[in-house]
C-alpha cells in the first residue's frame, strides 16, 4: 500500500538518524522503498545498490528488469536499463546536485537519473538546448519543503496523509517505468493512468469551482446529482476521464489521419469528431480552469509520454480486435479501482458475448419468425449500458455474417450495412472513457467492413443515463451547451420513439444514490432489491450478461 511504503521509509530513516550514523546508512531504507514500488509495476523493476560503473563513476543505485538479471550471475556486469539513482544526504541542495558534473556523466552514460536528497526527488534526462546538451527536469516530488520539516515528518510518519503517500508512490512508479519501451497498449494505458491519478489527486486539493457551469450542465445531461461525496467523486472522475481519454482519442485520430503536424493536447478538441466530447473536453481544458486545477503540467507530461510511443509497433497491436478494450480496462483499474467497482466496469469475455448474441439471433428467427435474425429490417437493438461497445461490436459482426450466409451482400451494399449501424443499433453510456472507447472500437470495425463515417455522421451510442428520459418532460436547461442539448435530444428520441425490439448488454450491479433522479431511481432500486431477494433464496445466477427480448 502506498501509505505503508512511505511511512515505513520515514520511520526507518528516523530510527537510523537517532543513532547518529553516517549518510550512507540511510541507503537501505531508500533501497527497500524503491524495490517495494518496483514490484508493483507490470514489468517489475529491481533496484541494486552500487552497480559497477560503466566509465562514468560508481552510481549509488541502478534500476534493472528481471529479464536483465535472468541467468546472469554477475549483476555488476550489466547496464541498468531503467537508469541510475544518485543519492545525497538531507543537507544537500537538490538543485545544486542536478547541475553537478557527476549527474551529467551519469546521464550521458545511462540516459536517466533519479536524484534525491532523501526528501526531494527529481527525474532528469539530457536535452539539446542552444546546440549543447543540458540537464532537463522531467518531474519532481518534494516530501517536505526543507530538511527540518522533513525530519519532523519522519518523526511522526503516521501523520502522513494517504493523499501525499499516493502521489509520491505514483511519482516513483512513473520514474521507474519511464525508460520502458512504449509499444503495447497496456503499457501506455498504465503510464497514462498514473498521470490521470495524479490529476485526480490534485483535484482533491484544488477543487473544481472554476467548472460550476459545466457541473450543472452535466447534471442536466446525465440526469444525475453530484451533490454527495460519491457524486463529487464521480464528477471529478468524469473531468479526468474526459481529459485523458479525450487526449488519447485525439492522438489516435491525429495519427490515423496521417497528420504530419506535431500533436498538442491544447488543440486536441479539433481532432475529436463527437461534438459532445469536443465541448466537454474544451470546457475542461480551458486555460483558466486548467490553471485553477493545477493540471497544465500533468497534461504536458502525459503528452510527452505519447510523443515517446513507438507508433508503428503500438498501432500494429492497437488495430487488433481486442486492443482498445485491453487499453481501457487496465487504465481504469490502475486509475480508480473504486470507480470501477462502483459502476460495475468488468470485462465480459468475448465467448460469453458471442453466445448471448447468437442466442438472441436464434430467438428472433425461431420464436418471432424473423428469418434474418438480428439483420432483419424490423429489429432495432439497444445496449443500455454500452461500456466499451463489445455487445454492439458482436451484433454488427453477426449481421455482417448473416448477410454473407444469405448471399445478400450483393443486394446489401456496404452503404446499406452502414445504415443498419446508424439507424437500427443504439447504445447508452454514462461514463466518458468507455463512451469514447466504444466509438473508437466501432468505427475501427466499420472500417474493416469497408466504409467510414462522414464528418456529419455518428453512431447512435450516446452519453446519457439509461435510467432517465423515457417520458417527455420537456428539455433541460442547456441553452449555453448546445452540444449537450443535442446529445440529450437524440438519446431521448431513442428512448421515447424508437421501436426497440432487442435489449442486450451487461448492466452494472451497483452505483451511487445520485445516479438516478426522481422516479427513475426506483428502476435501479427495484433491480438491486430483486437481486438481493433472489440471492437470499439462492436463485440468483451471477452471470455477467443479460439478454432481453421485450414483449409487446
Amino acid at each position: 500500500m502506498p501509505s505503508t511504503f512511505l511511512r515505513t521509509y520515514l520511520s526507518e530513516l528516523a530510527q537510523i538518524r537517532s543513532q547518529g550514523v553516517a549518510e550512507t546508512s540511510f541507503y537501505p531504507p531508500l533501497d527497500k522503498l524503491l524495490n517495494a514500488v518496483g514490484q508493483t509495476l507490470p514489468t517489475p523493476v529491481i533496484h541494486i545498490t552500487h552497480p559497477k560503473g560503466k566509465g562514468a563513476g560508481l552510481p549509488d543505485g541502478g534500476f534493472f528488469t528481471p529479464e536483465q538479471l535472468k541467468g546472469e550471475p554477475n549483476t555488476q556486469a550489466l547496464t541498468p536499463s531503467r537508469g541510475v539513482c544518485e543519492v545525497k544526504g538531507t543537507g544537500a541542495n537538490l538543485a545544486t546536485l542536478l547541475k553537478s558534473a557527476q549527474v551529467m556523466k551519469y546521464l550521458e552514460r545511462y540516459g536517466q537519473v533519479l536524484a534525491t536528497n532523501l526528501y526531494s526527488f527529481a527525474v532528469v534526462e539530457l536535452a539539446q538546448e542552444g546546440g549543447k546538451q543540458v540537464v532537463r527536469l522531467i518531474e519532481q516530488y518534494d516530501l517536505a519543503d526543507s530538511e527540518e520539516a522533513f525530519w519532523q515528518q519522519a518523526a511522526n510518519p503516521q501523520a502522513v496523509s494517504d493523499l501525499q503517500a499516493e502521489r509520491f508512490i505514483e511519482f516513483l512508479r512513473r520514474a521507474l517505468m519511464r525508460r520502458a519501451s512504449l509499444s503495447r497498449p497496456v503499457d501506455l494505458a498504465l503510464f497514462l493512468a498514473s498521470y490521470a491519478k495524479e490529476a485526480r489527486l490534485r483535484l482533491e486539493v484544488s477543487g473544481t469551482a472554476e467548472l460550476s457551469g459545466l457541473r450543472n450542465a452535466l447534471e442536466e445531461l446525465l440526469g444525475v446529482s453530484f451533490r454527495t461525496d460519491q457524486g463529487e467523486h464521480f464528477f471529478r472522475a468524469t473531468l479526468v476521464q474526459t481529459l485523458f481519454y479525450g487526449l488519447f482519442s485525439a492522438w489516435v485520430i491525429h495519427h490515423e489521419a496521417g497528420n504530419t503536424a506535431p500533436f498538442n493536447w491544447r488543440g486536441a478538441a479539433f481532432d475529436l469528431h463527437l461534438r459532445v466530447l469536443q465541448r466537454l473536453f474544451s470546457e475542461v481544458a480551458k486555460p483558466a480552469a486548467m490553471r485553477s486545477m493545477n493540471l497544465v503540467g500533468v497534461m504536458d507530461q502525459a503528452q510527452e509520454v505519447l510523443d515517446r510511443v513507438n507508433r508503428e509497433a503500438f498501432f500494429a497491436r492497437f488495430s487488433g480486435a481486442h486492443a482498445v478494450q485491453y487499453f481501457y480496462e487496465p487504465f481504469l483499474a490502475a486509475y480508480d479501482p473504486e470507480l470501477r467497482e462502483q459502476f460495475g466496469v468488468w470485462y465480459t469475455p468475448d465467448e460469453v458475448v458471442t453466445y448471448m448474441v447468437e442466442q438472441v439471433d436464434r430467438a428472433l428467427r425461431d420464436d418471432l419468425g424473423l428469418p434474418l435474425g438480428l439483420a432483419s429490417e424490423e429489429v432495432v437493438i439497444l445496449d443500455p449500458c454500452t461500456g466499451t461497445g463489445t455487445y454492439i461490436l458482436k451484433v454488427l459482426e453477426r449481421i455482417q455474417r448473416t448477410l454473407e450466409e444469405e448471399g445478400q451482400l450483393d443486394a446489401f451494399s456496404g452503404q446499406d450495412l452502414k445504415n443498419i449501424a446508424l439507424k437500427r443499433i443504439f447504445g447508452f453510456e454514462l461514463m466518458p472513457a468507455p463512451f469514447v472507447v466504444a466509438h473508437m472500437r466501432l468505427n475501427m470495425q466499420l472500417k474493416k467492413f469497408g466504409f467510414e463515417l462522414s464528418e456529419d455522421e455518428r453512431l447512435g451510442v450516446y452519453l446519457t443515463n439509461a435510467l432517465t428520459g423515457y417520458e417527455d418532460k420537456g428539455s433541460p436547461d442547456l441553452a449555453h451547451f448546445g452540444e449537450f442539448l443535442s446529445e440529450w435530444q437524440e438519446s431521448s428520441h431513442v428512448k421515447q420513439k424508437e421501436p426497440v425490439l432487442v435489449v442486450i448488454g451487461n448492466p452494472p450491479y451497483s452505483s451511487y444514490a445520485g445516479i438516478g433522479v426522481r422516479e427513475e431511481r426506483e428502476l435501479g432500486d427495484a433491480y438491486r432489491d430483486s437481486r438481493q431477494r433472489a440471492q437470499a433464496c439462492g436463485s440468483w445466477s451471477e452471470r455477467p450478461v443479460r439478454a432481453v427480448l421485450p414483449h409487446g
